[in-house]
């Protein structure tokens, strides 16, 4: 394996994870400005208010999504398990 082949695997990782964690990130991030807009509006700002609804929105997302998610990350490993081997030491 040389270095660009390592770089490739390094970068098709990375993007798996993009990929995978980017529907929870993007629901933890829409509720957390939502929430973060109705403290500034009413001047609550009590900590546990942020918190519980971005986890409710987080497990939502995944249960919803949880299927695909998986489906991504078994086919990541797939490709990388049945590319092992061509790899030349």
């Amino acid at each position: 394996m040389n270095i660009g082949e390592a770089t490739l695997i390094g970068q098709q990782a990375l993007i798996a994870v993009a990929i995978i964690s980017g529907p929870l990130l993007l629901a933890a991030l829409v509720v957390g400005a939502f929430i973060s807009i109705l403290q500034a509006v009413t001047q609550v700002h009590e900590m546990t208010l942020v918190f519980v609804p971005k986890i409710g929105a987080v497990f939502l997302v995944l249960m919803l999504a949880g299927g695909w998610m998986m489906d991504q990350a078994v086919h990541f490993a797939r490709t990388n398990f049945s590319s092992v081997q061509y790899v030349e030491q």
